[in-house]
């Protein structure tokens, strides 16, 4: 039988298997989702370029799309050496926002008497405005790669926790029952129940730290960096060069976005992959 047919188990009639119309369909659909946004970004772009030049604003003020596409293209350079090290500090410091905030969700999951010591104080911390932290971190470890690190830690790990625990929670009761009937450990419940059931959640938190995390290592390069796209956007700003100033903003918001759909498409393909619903579907 030829792999472009399927045998009906009913009338033993043969039908086209779900090929290349299927995926062509998955892409209009696809398409139908992007269109809007992208029509309403092309409209906005259009519009400021347009009210900027009909009512003649000082490029002081705010630059032209126009103005900001060229400054890109004319320090592109210097733009792009800093969006590197801007992402490296993203990536690491997520990444290590990921691994403490799991391990500290499991850690609340797994010992009662360590949720309702740690997790106020969890909260706690996150009330601290992270911005009065920036100086401080600079002024314990300096001006290298660390101080932005712990500020991307600091500000990203708490979705990643409270995520990761309202999943590890949310295992149905009949589920953990039967589980505990048949002598499966508290360990052995965590590892084959609410470690998979948890692991949207995790992925809800994630998507939302990625943001953070972008959001973190720009006030760290604020409060002090020789590099990096929060520096140049303070140079711009000192120097009233606002072409420059709109580009690393252009810039950071489009590195926010590809790595907020980057980690949508992992959350996808472990989704996929492990047969489990996914928070990325609508997105």
């Amino acid at each position: 039988m030829s792999e472009a047919t399927v045998v009906s188990r009913d009338a033993g009639e043969r039908r086209p298997a779900a090929g290349p119309p299927a995926r062509r369909s998955l892409l209009r659909r696809r398409l139908a989702d992007i269109w809007p946004s992208a029509f309403l970004f092309v409209v906005a772009i259009a519009t400021w370029e347009l009210v900027v030049e009909v009512f003649d604003i000082s490029s002081f003020t705010i630059a032209k799309p126009s103005e900001i596409v060229s400054e890109i293209w004319e320090m592109r350079e210097l733009l792009l050496d800093s969006t590197w090290i801007t992402t490296q500090e993203i990536i690491y410091g997520f990444v290590l926002s990921a691994i403490i905030g799991a391990l500290l969700a499991l850690a609340v999951a797994r010992f009662a008497w360590l949720d309702r010591a740690l997790y106020p104080l969890i909260v706690l911390f996150q009330n601290v405005p992270k911005v009065a932290l920036a100086p401080i971190l600079i002024l314990w470890f300096g001006y290298e790669m660390t101080p932005k690190l712990l500020l991307v830690v600091a500000i990203a790990f708490f979705p990643i926790t409270v995520n990761m625990r309202v999943g590890l929670a949310a295992v149905d009761p009949d589920l953990h029952l039967l589980m505990r009937s048949v002598g499966a450990t508290r360990g052995q419940i965590l590892r084959r129940i609410q470690i998979p059931t948890s692991l949207p959640y995790l992925f809800a938190g994630l998507r939302i730290a990625i943001t953070f995390s972008v959001i973190g290592a720009i006030v760290a390069e604020f409060a002090g960096a020789s590099e990096g796209l929060g520096y140049i956007i303070q140079f711009g700003s000192t120097q009233l060069d606002t072409p420059l100033v709109f580009a690393g903003l252009t810039l950071i918001s489009i590195l926010g976005l590809v790595l907020y759909y980057a980690m949508s498409a992992l959350e996808w393909l472990v989704a996929r992959r492990l047969s489990l619903p996914s928070s990325a579907t609508t997105t």
